[in-house]
Protein backbone atom coordinates (compact mmCIF):
# COMPACT_ATOMS: atom_id res chain seq x y z
CA UNK A 1 0.00 0.00 0.00
CA UNK A 2 2.64 2.28 -0.89
CA UNK A 3 4.18 4.28 2.39
CA UNK A 4 0.75 4.09 4.41
CA UNK A 5 2.67 1.53 6.50
CA UNK A 6 5.52 3.66 6.90
CA UNK A 7 4.12 6.63 7.69
CA UNK A 8 1.87 4.87 10.03
CA UNK A 9 4.89 3.61 11.65
CA UNK A 10 6.33 6.56 12.30
CA UNK A 11 2.88 8.14 13.92
CA UNK A 12 3.08 5.62 16.45
CA UNK A 13 6.94 5.80 17.02
CA UNK A 14 6.11 9.48 17.55
CA UNK A 15 4.04 8.79 20.59
CA UNK A 16 6.40 6.55 22.23
CA UNK A 17 5.74 2.90 20.87
CA UNK A 18 7.82 0.40 20.09
CA UNK A 19 7.30 -0.61 16.68
CA UNK A 20 8.82 -3.43 14.53
CA UNK A 21 7.86 -4.31 10.58
CA UNK A 22 7.81 -7.86 9.89
CA UNK A 23 8.46 -7.94 5.91
CA UNK A 24 8.02 -10.71 3.65
CA UNK A 25 9.99 -9.33 0.68
CA UNK A 26 12.21 -6.38 -0.64
CA UNK A 27 9.10 -4.38 -1.46
CA UNK A 28 8.33 -4.59 1.71
CA UNK A 29 11.94 -3.37 2.65
CA UNK A 30 12.13 -0.73 0.67
CA UNK A 31 8.79 0.92 1.85
CA UNK A 32 9.44 0.51 5.64
CA UNK A 33 11.89 3.12 7.76
CA UNK A 34 14.58 0.39 7.86
CA UNK A 35 16.09 0.46 10.98
CA UNK A 36 13.04 -1.51 12.60
CA UNK A 37 12.80 -4.11 10.27
CA UNK A 38 12.96 -7.22 10.47
CA UNK A 39 12.62 -9.65 7.18
CA UNK A 40 11.46 -13.44 7.07
CA UNK A 41 13.28 -15.51 5.04
CA UNK A 42 11.71 -19.25 5.95
CA UNK A 43 8.88 -20.92 4.07
CA UNK A 44 5.29 -20.12 4.39
CA UNK A 45 5.21 -23.86 6.55
CA UNK A 46 8.01 -21.80 8.94
CA UNK A 47 5.80 -19.15 9.22
CA UNK A 48 3.22 -20.31 12.15
CA UNK A 49 6.06 -20.89 14.41
CA UNK A 50 8.21 -17.85 13.53
CA UNK A 51 5.37 -15.39 13.76
CA UNK A 52 4.46 -17.11 17.20
CA UNK A 53 8.09 -16.71 18.56
CA UNK A 54 8.15 -13.41 17.31
CA UNK A 55 4.76 -12.00 19.25
CA UNK A 56 6.12 -13.84 22.40
CA UNK A 57 9.86 -13.09 22.51
CA UNK A 58 8.90 -9.05 21.48
CA UNK A 59 5.89 -9.19 23.91
CA UNK A 60 3.70 -7.75 20.85
CA UNK A 61 -0.06 -6.34 22.32
CA UNK A 62 -1.55 -4.85 18.91
CA UNK A 63 -0.90 -6.23 15.18
CA UNK A 64 -1.81 -3.86 12.43
CA UNK A 65 -1.78 -4.81 8.49
CA UNK A 66 -3.16 -4.61 5.63
CA UNK A 67 -6.13 -7.89 4.93
CA UNK A 68 -7.36 -10.79 6.21
CA UNK A 69 -7.35 -13.32 3.61
CA UNK A 70 -4.06 -13.53 1.94
CA UNK A 71 -2.38 -16.42 3.48
CA UNK A 72 0.53 -14.77 5.82
CA UNK A 73 -1.82 -12.53 7.18
CA UNK A 74 -4.19 -14.69 8.12
CA UNK A 75 -1.61 -17.29 10.10
CA UNK A 76 -0.61 -14.38 11.74
CA UNK A 77 -4.06 -12.97 12.93
CA UNK A 78 -4.59 -16.77 14.13
CA UNK A 79 -1.94 -17.15 16.14
CA UNK A 80 -1.96 -13.31 17.74
CA UNK A 81 -5.82 -14.28 18.46
CA UNK A 82 -4.46 -17.29 19.90
CA UNK A 83 -2.34 -14.74 22.25
CA UNK A 84 -5.60 -12.37 22.73
CA UNK A 85 -3.28 -9.75 20.92
CA UNK A 86 -5.30 -7.03 19.47
CA UNK A 87 -5.44 -6.98 15.75
CA UNK A 88 -6.06 -4.18 13.45
CA UNK A 89 -6.95 -5.23 9.73
CA UNK A 90 -6.89 -2.16 7.04
CA UNK A 91 -8.95 -2.79 3.88
CA UNK A 92 -10.02 -0.14 1.11
CA UNK A 93 -13.20 2.07 2.16
CA UNK A 94 -16.78 0.31 2.28
CA UNK A 95 -17.67 4.05 2.05
CA UNK A 96 -16.14 5.29 -1.23
CA UNK A 97 -13.81 7.45 -1.99
CA UNK A 98 -12.35 9.53 1.04
CA UNK A 99 -12.40 6.68 3.38
CA UNK A 100 -10.01 3.20 4.73
CA UNK A 101 -11.40 0.85 6.74
CA UNK A 102 -10.25 -0.42 10.07
CA UNK A 103 -11.26 -2.82 12.24
CA UNK A 104 -10.80 -5.62 15.00
CA UNK A 105 -9.64 -8.91 13.66
CA UNK A 106 -11.32 -8.76 10.22
CA UNK A 107 -13.42 -6.78 7.75
CA UNK A 108 -15.98 -7.43 5.10
CA UNK A 109 -17.75 -10.97 5.85
CA UNK A 110 -15.12 -11.15 8.46
CA UNK A 111 -16.17 -8.64 10.32
CA UNK A 112 -17.82 -8.54 13.86
CA UNK A 113 -20.32 -5.59 13.63
CA UNK A 114 -23.73 -6.44 14.06
CA UNK A 115 -26.21 -7.87 10.78
CA UNK A 116 -29.08 -7.67 12.86
CA UNK A 117 -31.22 -4.94 11.37
CA UNK A 118 -33.13 -4.56 14.78
CA UNK A 119 -29.85 -3.61 16.18
CA UNK A 120 -29.68 -0.19 13.64
CA UNK A 121 -33.42 0.08 13.81
CA UNK A 122 -32.95 0.73 17.88
CA UNK A 123 -29.95 3.47 16.81
CA UNK A 124 -31.06 7.50 16.75
CA UNK A 125 -30.99 8.56 12.91
CA UNK A 126 -28.62 10.99 12.76
CA UNK A 127 -26.92 12.17 9.49
CA UNK A 128 -23.19 11.32 8.70
CA UNK A 129 -20.71 13.20 9.19
CA UNK A 130 -19.29 15.14 5.59
CA UNK A 131 -15.77 13.65 4.96
CA UNK A 132 -13.03 16.20 4.16
CA UNK A 133 -11.41 15.13 0.64
CA UNK A 134 -8.82 12.28 0.65
CA UNK A 135 -7.21 13.30 -2.46
CA UNK A 136 -6.56 9.98 -3.46
CA UNK A 137 -4.09 9.35 -6.44
CA UNK A 138 -4.45 7.30 -9.11
CA UNK A 139 -0.77 7.69 -9.92
CA UNK A 140 0.47 7.73 -6.80
CA UNK A 141 -1.05 4.18 -6.91
CA UNK A 142 0.37 2.91 -9.95
CA UNK A 143 3.42 4.00 -9.41
CA UNK A 144 4.03 2.42 -5.58
CA UNK A 145 2.57 -0.75 -6.94
CA UNK A 146 5.03 -0.65 -9.72
CA UNK A 147 7.58 0.11 -7.94
CA UNK A 148 6.98 -2.45 -4.96
CA UNK A 149 6.50 -5.27 -7.76
CA UNK A 150 10.09 -4.07 -9.28
CA UNK A 151 12.10 -4.23 -6.02
CA UNK A 152 10.16 -7.41 -5.17
CA UNK A 153 10.96 -9.10 -8.24
CA UNK A 154 14.96 -7.54 -8.48
CA UNK A 155 15.97 -9.03 -5.19
CA UNK A 156 13.87 -12.50 -5.14
CA UNK A 157 16.91 -14.17 -4.45
CA UNK A 158 17.39 -12.69 -0.64
CA UNK A 159 13.46 -13.90 0.13
CA UNK A 160 13.52 -17.55 -1.81
CA UNK A 161 10.52 -18.70 -0.23
CA UNK A 162 8.31 -15.98 -0.19
CA UNK A 163 4.87 -16.85 -1.98
CA UNK A 164 2.70 -14.04 -3.10
CA UNK A 165 -1.23 -14.28 -3.23
CA UNK A 166 -1.65 -13.10 -6.68
CA UNK A 167 0.94 -13.14 -10.14
CA UNK A 168 4.06 -11.75 -9.48
CA UNK A 169 5.95 -10.49 -12.22
CA UNK A 170 7.17 -7.39 -12.52
CA UNK A 171 6.78 -7.63 -16.55
CA UNK A 172 3.32 -8.72 -16.55
CA UNK A 173 1.81 -5.87 -13.66
CA UNK A 174 3.59 -3.55 -16.46
CA UNK A 175 1.88 -4.68 -19.26
CA UNK A 176 -1.20 -4.64 -17.59
CA UNK A 177 -0.84 -0.90 -16.23
CA UNK A 178 0.13 0.57 -19.92
CA UNK A 179 -2.82 -2.15 -21.82
CA UNK A 180 -5.32 -1.00 -18.37
CA UNK A 181 -4.05 2.72 -19.28
CA UNK A 182 -4.93 2.82 -23.45
CA UNK A 183 -8.04 0.90 -22.68
CA UNK A 184 -9.49 3.83 -20.40
CA UNK A 185 -8.50 6.14 -23.36
CA UNK A 186 -10.44 3.74 -25.43
CA UNK A 187 -13.45 2.20 -23.75
CA UNK A 188 -15.30 5.56 -22.75
CA UNK A 189 -15.03 6.57 -27.16
CA UNK A 190 -16.58 3.53 -27.81
CA UNK A 191 -18.80 3.84 -24.87
CA UNK A 192 -20.21 6.51 -25.65
CA UNK A 193 -23.27 5.96 -27.80
CA UNK A 194 -24.59 3.78 -24.96
CA UNK A 195 -25.19 6.71 -22.51
CA UNK A 196 -28.10 8.19 -24.20
CA UNK A 197 -29.67 4.25 -24.75
CA UNK A 198 -29.23 4.31 -20.86
CA UNK A 199 -30.39 7.83 -19.62
CA UNK A 200 -33.47 7.21 -22.14
CA UNK A 201 -34.67 3.82 -23.72
CA UNK A 202 -33.65 1.49 -21.23
CA UNK A 203 -34.12 4.52 -18.12
CA UNK A 204 -35.76 1.42 -15.03
CA UNK A 205 -35.71 -0.77 -17.61
CA UNK A 206 -32.39 -2.67 -16.68
CA UNK A 207 -30.62 -4.52 -13.50
CA UNK A 208 -26.73 -3.78 -13.32
CA UNK A 209 -24.34 -6.40 -12.38
CA UNK A 210 -21.43 -4.64 -11.65
CA UNK A 211 -18.34 -7.72 -11.86
CA UNK A 212 -15.80 -7.72 -8.98
CA UNK A 213 -11.77 -8.06 -9.71
CA UNK A 214 -11.47 -11.66 -11.06
CA UNK A 215 -8.68 -12.53 -7.82
CA UNK A 216 -11.26 -10.71 -5.29
CA UNK A 217 -10.60 -12.62 -2.15
CA UNK A 218 -14.31 -11.27 -1.27
CA UNK A 219 -15.06 -13.51 -4.00
CA UNK A 220 -12.70 -16.18 -3.58
CA UNK A 221 -13.32 -16.24 0.02
CA UNK A 222 -16.78 -15.13 1.17
CA UNK A 223 -18.48 -16.84 -1.45
CA UNK A 224 -19.28 -19.99 -3.41
CA UNK A 225 -18.34 -18.83 -6.95
CA UNK A 226 -14.66 -20.29 -8.03
CA UNK A 227 -14.67 -17.58 -10.28
CA UNK A 228 -16.10 -14.84 -12.04
CA UNK A 229 -17.42 -16.44 -14.78
CA UNK A 230 -19.58 -18.78 -12.98
CA UNK A 231 -21.10 -15.81 -11.33
CA UNK A 232 -21.69 -14.41 -14.71
CA UNK A 233 -22.88 -18.17 -15.99
CA UNK A 234 -25.66 -18.00 -13.07
CA UNK A 235 -26.75 -14.69 -13.55
CA UNK A 236 -27.35 -15.08 -17.00
CA UNK A 237 -29.35 -18.07 -16.82
CA UNK A 238 -31.60 -17.08 -14.20
CA UNK A 239 -32.39 -13.76 -15.83
CA UNK A 240 -33.27 -15.60 -19.51
CA UNK A 241 -35.78 -17.98 -17.02
CA UNK A 242 -37.00 -15.97 -14.21
CA UNK A 243 -36.77 -11.73 -15.59
CA UNK A 244 -39.97 -10.31 -17.40
CA UNK A 245 -39.06 -10.05 -21.55
CA UNK A 246 -38.98 -6.34 -21.37
CA UNK A 247 -35.78 -5.63 -19.24
CA UNK A 248 -32.12 -5.62 -19.89
CA UNK A 249 -28.87 -7.04 -17.83
CA UNK A 250 -26.28 -4.32 -17.87
CA UNK A 251 -22.51 -5.91 -16.98
CA UNK A 252 -20.37 -3.40 -15.63
CA UNK A 253 -16.43 -4.70 -15.66
CA UNK A 254 -14.20 -3.49 -12.28
CA UNK A 255 -11.61 -0.62 -13.03
CA UNK A 256 -8.90 -2.33 -11.81
CA UNK A 257 -9.24 -5.56 -13.99
CA UNK A 258 -9.53 -2.74 -16.71
CA UNK A 259 -6.03 -4.17 -18.17
CA UNK A 260 -6.11 -7.73 -17.15
CA UNK A 261 -9.96 -9.04 -17.97
CA UNK A 262 -12.14 -8.36 -20.53
CA UNK A 263 -15.69 -10.52 -20.20
CA UNK A 264 -17.42 -8.92 -23.21
CA UNK A 265 -17.03 -12.35 -25.44
CA UNK A 266 -17.87 -14.92 -22.68
CA UNK A 267 -21.24 -12.70 -21.49
CA UNK A 268 -22.51 -12.46 -25.26
CA UNK A 269 -21.71 -16.17 -26.06
CA UNK A 270 -23.13 -17.21 -22.49
CA UNK A 271 -26.21 -15.07 -23.95
CA UNK A 272 -26.34 -16.37 -26.95
CA UNK A 273 -27.23 -19.90 -25.45
CA UNK A 274 -29.89 -18.47 -23.02
CA UNK A 275 -31.08 -16.66 -26.70
CA UNK A 276 -31.00 -13.50 -24.49
CA UNK A 277 -27.78 -11.66 -26.44
CA UNK A 278 -30.34 -8.47 -27.43
CA UNK A 279 -31.27 -7.76 -23.68
CA UNK A 280 -27.57 -7.95 -22.86
CA UNK A 281 -25.03 -4.80 -22.22
CA UNK A 282 -21.51 -4.99 -21.49
CA UNK A 283 -19.59 -2.33 -20.53
CA UNK A 284 -16.37 -0.65 -18.75
CA UNK A 285 -16.13 2.88 -18.30
CA UNK A 286 -19.89 4.81 -18.11
CA UNK A 287 -20.27 6.58 -15.08
CA UNK A 288 -21.56 4.32 -12.37
CA UNK A 289 -23.74 6.81 -10.71
CA UNK A 290 -25.74 7.15 -13.52
CA UNK A 291 -25.97 3.32 -14.18
CA UNK A 292 -27.00 2.98 -10.50
CA UNK A 293 -29.28 5.76 -10.84
CA UNK A 294 -31.46 4.67 -13.79
CA UNK A 295 -31.03 0.66 -12.79
CA UNK A 296 -34.35 -1.14 -10.92
CA UNK A 297 -31.88 -3.49 -9.26
CA UNK A 298 -28.16 -4.76 -8.54
CA UNK A 299 -27.26 -8.10 -8.52
CA UNK A 300 -23.51 -8.35 -6.76
CA UNK A 301 -21.72 -11.43 -4.87
CA UNK A 302 -20.42 -8.62 -2.09
CA UNK A 303 -19.05 -5.51 -3.94
CA UNK A 304 -19.00 -2.49 -2.16
CA UNK A 305 -21.11 -0.69 -4.86
CA UNK A 306 -23.90 -2.93 -3.61
CA UNK A 307 -24.14 -0.68 -0.33
CA UNK A 308 -23.64 2.51 -3.29
CA UNK A 309 -26.51 1.01 -4.94
CA UNK A 310 -28.61 1.06 -1.74
CA UNK A 311 -27.91 4.57 -0.94
CA UNK A 312 -29.18 5.42 -4.06
CA UNK A 313 -32.15 3.78 -3.20
CA UNK A 314 -32.16 0.81 -5.70
CA UNK A 315 -33.30 -2.93 -4.80
CA UNK A 316 -30.17 -5.45 -4.51
CA UNK A 317 -29.20 -8.63 -4.09
CA UNK A 318 -25.99 -9.87 -2.79
CA UNK A 319 -24.70 -13.51 -3.88
CA UNK A 320 -22.12 -14.08 -1.43
CA UNK A 321 -21.27 -12.93 1.96
CA UNK A 322 -21.48 -8.88 2.34
CA UNK A 323 -21.38 -6.64 5.71
CA UNK A 324 -24.10 -4.72 3.90
CA UNK A 325 -26.52 -7.84 3.48
CA UNK A 326 -29.15 -6.90 6.46
CA UNK A 327 -32.72 -7.39 6.02
CA UNK A 328 -34.26 -4.37 5.02
CA UNK A 329 -31.03 -3.41 2.98
CA UNK A 330 -31.24 -6.26 0.86
CA UNK A 331 -33.50 -8.57 -1.05
CA UNK A 332 -31.68 -11.55 1.34
CA UNK A 333 -34.96 -13.45 1.88
CA UNK A 334 -35.16 -14.14 -1.83
CA UNK A 335 -33.61 -16.49 -4.52
CA UNK A 336 -31.69 -14.88 -7.43
CA UNK A 337 -34.96 -16.43 -9.80
CA UNK A 338 -37.49 -14.17 -7.17
CA UNK A 339 -35.57 -11.40 -7.26
CA UNK A 340 -35.90 -10.61 -10.95
CA UNK A 341 -39.90 -9.63 -9.94
CA UNK A 342 -40.41 -9.75 -6.40
CA UNK A 343 -37.70 -6.79 -5.64
CA UNK A 344 -38.20 -4.50 -2.61
CA UNK A 345 -36.74 -1.14 -2.34
CA UNK A 346 -33.82 -1.02 0.90
CA UNK A 347 -35.50 1.53 3.78
CA UNK A 348 -33.70 5.14 3.34
CA UNK A 349 -33.72 5.41 7.50
CA UNK A 350 -32.17 1.94 8.37
CA UNK A 351 -29.47 2.87 5.48
CA UNK A 352 -28.59 6.30 7.11
CA UNK A 353 -28.33 4.59 10.44
CA UNK A 354 -26.38 1.38 9.12
CA UNK A 355 -23.80 3.88 7.46
CA UNK A 356 -23.72 6.11 10.07
CA UNK A 357 -22.72 3.53 12.56
CA UNK A 358 -20.30 2.01 10.16
CA UNK A 359 -17.92 5.07 9.48
CA UNK A 360 -18.15 5.56 13.12
CA UNK A 361 -16.98 2.34 14.08
CA UNK A 362 -14.87 1.17 10.89
CA UNK A 363 -13.67 4.03 8.79
CA UNK A 364 -11.08 6.37 9.14
CA UNK A 365 -11.21 9.83 6.94
CA UNK A 366 -8.25 9.23 4.40
CA UNK A 367 -6.49 7.09 1.83
CA UNK A 368 -4.06 4.50 1.51
CA UNK A 369 -2.31 6.90 -1.57
CA UNK A 370 -3.57 10.39 -0.54
CA UNK A 371 -3.88 12.43 2.65
CA UNK A 372 -3.19 10.34 5.58
CA UNK A 373 -6.68 9.67 7.75
CA UNK A 374 -7.31 12.31 10.23
CA UNK A 375 -8.22 10.21 13.09
CA UNK A 376 -4.91 8.57 13.50
CA UNK A 377 -3.42 12.03 13.42
CA UNK A 378 -5.37 13.01 16.25
CA UNK A 379 -4.19 9.62 17.92
CA UNK A 380 -8.17 8.64 17.72
CA UNK A 381 -8.38 4.98 16.71
CA UNK A 382 -11.25 3.02 16.88
CA UNK A 383 -10.77 0.04 19.49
Amino acid sequence: MGDFFKKLDLKFRSRGAITFHVGLNAGDRFFSNGDNYIPFRGTVEEWEGYIGDFYDEKNIDMVFLFGDCRLYQSIAIGMAREREIDVFVFELGYVRPDYVTMERYGVNDYSLISRDASFYRSLPCVGYPKPLPAYPSRFKMLYSATLYYLVANLFASRYPHYRHHRDFSAAREFFFGVRGAIRKVIYPLRESRYMKKVTGALSKKYYLVPLQTHNDFQVLQHSNYISIEKFIIEVLESFANNAPKDRWLIFKHHPVDRGRKNYRSFIMRQAELYEIEDRVLVVHDLYLPILLQKAIGVVTINSTVGLTAIGYGIPTITLGGAIYDIEGLTNRELSIDRFWRDYTPPSKELYLKFVNYLIDKTQLNGSFYGRFPIELDEDEMYR
